[in-house]
Parts: structure tokens; C-alpha cells; sequence
């Protein structure tokens, strides 16, 4: 599969689809935030707009690996690790940092997503997929999510929206 250039997130279809050169190539569940859509600092939500992935995290990392503040515990998830520590919002296998790309909505100031630690990540295969429960961030499969992290550079665009997606959304993928 190609490097994607441009990444959609619908909050009402739960769904991430991934771009190359204007053609769909890959359909993804994702989770996004229980609170719905909202940009405020500490409000829980899951920022809309244009964003760009300014960071990636936990390269060369196992899958199920267990990060804490973007470092690696030295620990992967498992079901005993995940009993020990009931109620912890679990950040598995890599991050995709974003960064707002529209001052005012999602940049600088109460609603920047990077100060606000907004991510794609990784979450345990025992959470459901196509439902929001984030805290903010965008949850992904652990396979999923590493599939996805090795095919998008830096700087990639990713918009998230409100809406469900258009037509292309139910297309078939290259």
C-alpha cells in the first residue's frame, strides 16, 4: 500500500479513512471521545478541523506496548496487567501526535489539540471499536494502528469531522 497523504476521521461513523493521491485506500473503526466533539482545553472531546501528525511514537516498539507520558513502560498489555490497574485510559503500541492546523479552532491559545496531548493510539483488543468512549484522543486496534503508522509520514493531514462521510465512504478501496 502507498504512504497516505491525508487521513479522515468521522465522528459520527467512528471510521478513519486513509488517502493516497485522492483515492481511498483504507477504512479503519477507530473510538473516538465519549463527550463528543468540542476543542476546549480539559473538556474531554475530541477536537474537529484540520490537524497534521507532528509526532510518532514507539517506532520498533512491541505490539501492546504500554506508554506513559510517550515512553514506553517496558511493559505490553495483557489482561492480568489491565485487572491490576482497572479504570487506567490505556495508550498501546505507537502514537500519532497532532497538532491543529487552524488558529482559534484547534490551534494555539485553550483549544491547542498538541498542548492538549491528542492522539491516534493504540487500545486494548477487549475495548469496542465504532463507539465513542476516548477521553479525547482517537483510539485504534493495536493492528490496525501499526499498519496505519508505518504508511503516514510526518505532516500528514488529517481532518476530523462531525459528519459522516460522504458517498466515497461506502466505495470500494483500491
Amino acid at each position: 500500500m502507498p504512504s497516505l497523504d491525508l487521513l479522515h476521521i468521522s465522528l459520527a461513523d467512528q471510521c478513519l479513512y486513509g488517502f493516497s493521491r485522492g483515492q481511498l485506500c483504507l477504512r479503519l473503526p477507530v473510538s473516538t471521545a465519549l463527550s463528543g466533539a468540542g476543542e476546549r482545553s480539559g473538556s474531554g472531546c475530541t477536537p474537529r478541523g484540520l490537524h497534521q501528525v507532528r509526532a510518532k511514537i514507539g517506532a520498533g516498539l512491541p505490539q501492546g506496548a504500554v506508554l506513559r507520558g510517550r515512553r514506553w513502560t517496558g511493559e505490553t498489555w495483557t489482561p492480568a496487567l489491565h485487572a491490576l490497574h482497572p479504570g487506567r485510559d490505556w495508550i498501546l503500541s505507537r502514537i500519532l501526535w497532532l497538532s491543529g492546523c487552524e488558529p482559534g479552532l484547534n490551534r494555539l491559545g485553550p483549544v491547542d489539540t498538541f498542548r492538549r496531548y491528542i492522539y491516534l493510539h493504540g487500545t486494548p483488543d477487549s475495548e469496542p471499536m465504532g463507539v465513542p468512549l476516548s477521553h479525547g484522543c482517537v483510539r485504534l486496534r493495536n493492528a490496525d494502528l501499526l499498519y496505519l503508522f508505518d504508511r503516514v509520514p510526518l505532516h500528514c493531514l488529517v481532518r476530523i469531522e462531525e459528519a459522516a462521510c460522504p458517498l466515497w465512504a461506502a466505495a470500494p478501496l483500491n
